[in-house]
């Protein structure tokens, strides 16, 4: 942290000062997490196009065809076909087709002609740990952090207001700027946002 900040003439807080320092103290306090609510962010945000904790895969393998004709017989077939073991759950949802459920992975096997789609699961590193983070699954001691985070974040905002003086600050240009942000926020919130 700064120095405190030197009283001006007359033994009063030169508040200006303190602003920018805890301004600057606090914004590099939170650029980690910063980091971690924006790359997060942008991933969630295009969950329509994407699935951004998981890595989702299929492939296709070839065994021999399985004739058997009870279900246990069937599964026993199939993993040692598949080289694989007991499954979490398995399936029948017809009678050419077996499914074993692992927990990455799930075996669809066409009993008939032995063709298998593998559908795969995995975590995307490092990803799906910050989605985790974003999404407050954690929850107990990291909703606190979170909190404190968005008190930051908003403590950053209002003190960056008041950083610069004159044309360039909240009197001047920066006024302008952040109207637009206001309306841009405002006009989504009416126009883009369900009733």
């Amino acid at each position: 942290m700064s120095p405190a900040p030197v009283p001006a003439r007359g033994g009063r807080v030169n508040w200006r000062k303190l602003n920018n320092a805890l301004h600057r103290d606090v914004g590099y306090l939170i650029v980690g997490l910063t980091i971690v609510y924006a790359v997060s962010g942008l991933a969630v945000n295009h969950r329509a196009d994407w699935n951004p904790s998981y890595r989702v895969g299929k492939r296709a393998l070839e065994i021999a065809p399985i004739a058997a004709n009870e279900r246990d017989e069937i599964v026993r077939q199939a993993r040692e076909a598949l080289a694989l073991g007991e499954p979490r759950a398995v399936f029948r949802p017809d009678p050419q087709t077996l499914q074993l459920f692992y927990e990455k992975e799930s075996y669809s096997v066409d009993l008939p002609t032995g063709a298998v789609i593998v559908d795969g699961v995995r975590k995307r590193p490092v990803l799906w740990e910050m989605n985790q983070l974003h999404l407050n699954t954690p929850k107990g001691a990291w909703t606190w952090i979170a909190d404190l985070y968005a008190l930051a974040l908003l403590f950053v905002s209002v003190s960056g207001l008041f950083v610069l003086k004159g044309k360039t600050g909240i009197t001047g240009r920066g006024a302008w700027l952040t109207g637009a942000g206001i309306g841009i926020a405002v006009a989504s919130w009416l126009l883009l946002v369900p009733r």
